[in-house]
């Protein structure tokens, strides 16, 4: 049988059976496309223009800490003049206080009455605010670094139960978890300097589920540990992220944001963060969810770029709002589902 040669758009002469060929397989694509018929993967984008930051604010500063209440209002904590700020869903500056109030912030919680709790690293304090900045009050001694009941050593966050009961990390300088009542009163505290279970390298950020289980990010060692209210341990989960910040829904849905694991300190040098990542975990330690963000360069960073991200939390909508320390920003990724 002699083989027939056509011309295709000014390619190279094809055999017909390959025409064929290609007319069968494009057909064969129309009819079932290479991508899913509705989106199975959840994509999160930039809204480069949500913060509407006031000048009056002062210079930009780190963004170590950020949180959402219940109607969605955004709050962080910025290392500027006037460290705490309260956004709206759209972006809009609703409240400013603090001037004076903080010298070293490092986190910012809420408690279930709307009360703010403030770590401050620099003062060796943790201070409890009303939502208009009225101090409640101050655990540890300002000014004076210690290890027992009544002084810190650089804490870096708390996490605070309904019955009102506070966890402490007191991480920079020491290495443990420190427990008060509701009243301010000294409980109990637990943790030293290692790498075993109940043992910590920096203990950086603490939440606490509907159950009262604790998860207790120790970032230097690349582990997540989990312990009950009096300080057992339970479980801890390892080399999937270098825990910079920790986020808890009421849906027990834990969110962390960090880098990918790597040794803290190589040849004598401490290694910058090489990616950055957000990871949605399950109270089982079930990775449930990844997305990751271009690594900014220092004063070079563009919309939806982190440097050095340090912190993280979700709206009721699903959307990621995300603090970092180099970069000086605090930006909103729109969690989006929908096909173009």
């Amino acid at each position: 049988m002699k083989t027939r040669w056509i011309q295709v758009d000014g390619c190279l002469p094809l055999p017909l059976v390959g025409v064929v060929a290609l007319t069968i397989a494009g057909a064969v694509q129309a009819a079932h496309p290479n991508y899913p018929p509705v989106p199975t993967v959840i994509e999160y984008v930039v809204d480069p223009d949500w913060r509407q930051r006031p000048d009056h604010l002062g210079p930009r500063g780190h963004v170590p800490g950020v949180a959402v209440d219940a109607k969605d209002q955004v709050w962080c904590i910025e290392r500027t003049e006037v460290p705490v700020q309260v956004y709206s869903p759209e972006g809009r500056l609703v409240r400013s206080w603090g001037k004076g109030e903080i010298v070293g912030p490092h986190s910012l919680r809420l408690d279930h009455e709307g009360n703010v709790w403030i770590s401050d690293f620099v003062n060796h304090v943790v201070k409890k605010f009303t939502p208009e900045g009225q101090l409640l009050l101050t655990l540890g001694t300002p000014g004076k670094p210690g290890e027992d009941a009544h002084h810190f050593n650089r804490p870096t966050d708390t996490a605070i139960t309904p019955e009102g009961d506070v966890f402490v990390t007191d991480g920079y300088g020491n290495r443990r978890v420190v427990h008060f009542d509701r009243h301010g009163r000294f409980v109990k505290a637990w943790g030293s300097f290692g790498a075993g279970p109940e043992q910590f390298t920096l203990p950086h950020q603490i939440v606490v589920d509907s159950r009262g289980v604790l998860y207790v990010g120790d970032r230097n060692s690349g582990r997540i540990q989990l312990f009950d209210q009096q300080g057992q341990f339970l479980d801890q989960w390892t080399n999937l992220i270098m825990p910079w910040g920790m986020w808890i829904s009421p849906r027990d849905e834990l969110w962390v944001c960090g880098s990918s694991p790597q040794w803290w300190r190589r040849d004598g040098q401490y290694p910058p963060p090489k990616d950055q990542i957000f990871m949605r975990f399950s109270t089982d330690g079930r990775v449930q969810q990844l997305w990751t963000v271009p690594m900014g360069e220092d004063g070079q960073e563009q919309p939806g770029d982190c440097n050095w991200l340090h912190c993280v939390a979700v709206d009721s909508q699903g959307n990621l709002y995300a603090g970092d320390i180099l970069g000086r920003r605090l930006q909103k990724f729109v969690r989006t589902e929908t096909a173009d």
